[in-house]
């Protein structure tokens, strides 16, 4: 389960050693955290990160066919997650050191930047090869955080970005050694950490408004 640590005024909320599904219990332990990093004072900066393969494969897709009568339920709760993170009122880096896939990566883009290992691992948005569309608000957050182009080769062809090609196409700010990464996204953070605040949350929430409102949609999450 995630575990959240602080090194001076950084959190440090990592995620797990496993594939990080989006498991109910895993969802909850996240936005536990995100309550604690929102609720403490003074300057403060939030990096996610991982242990092993994967920084996370997205929703935990064993659990939702067991308990397809809780789909909606699920997508809401997972949605609410991304919503928290977007508009969040610290800086929030996420450090990529294994796959990040469909969710995953959704997750990754609710955060203010990315730093990523540049050797191995993909970053890869594959709902349409799996035959999963995008929810509406799904489509909103990647649409609000990416160029269009790349939005589009990400979203139409589930293209796997390494590293490198994710830093040259925009998705992630940094692209740095396997053993940099988690250092590197403490280290962006650290720079940052004067701007948590009311302030910075109300800049976030009007400059992702639009999506916001899609990802908070308990009426019809499904579209």
């Amino acid at each position: 389960m995630p575990t959240l640590d602080r090194q001076e005024n950084v959190f440090v909320l990592d995620l797990g050693d496993g594939e990080n599904r989006f498991h109910p219990d895993w969802v909850a332990s996240v936005g536990a955290a995100l309550d604690e990093v929102e609720k403490a004072e003074g300057p403060r900066a939030l990096v996610t990160a991982a242990t092993g393969k994967f920084y996370s494969n997205g929703l935990d897709l064993d659990w939702l066919f067991a308990h397809a009568d809780q789909h909606q339920d699920y997508v809401v709760s997972v949605q609410e997650l991304f919503a928290r993170l977007l508009a969040l009122p610290v800086i929030t880096v996420a450090a990529l050191q294994g796959h990040t896939f469909a969710a995953g990566a959704m997750f990754s883009l609710a955060h203010d930047f990315r730093v990523m290992r540049a050797d191995r691992g993909f970053w890869c948005l594959p709902e349409v090869d799996i035959n999963i569309p995008f929810t509406p608000g799904m489509s909103a957050l990647v649409q609000a955080r990416l160029a269009p182009q790349t939005a589009h080769r990400a979203m139409v062809t589930a293209h796997r970005y390494g590293g490198s090609d994710a830093e040259a196409a925009g998705i992630v700010d940094q692209a740095v050694a396997e053993d940099a990464v988690r250092t590197a996204a403490v280290a962006l953070a650290q720079t940052q950490v004067d701007k948590a605040g009311d302030t910075l949350g109300t800049v976030k929430a009007r400059m992702y408004g639009p999506a916001l409102a899609l990802l908070r949609d308990t009426t019809a999450p499904l579209g």
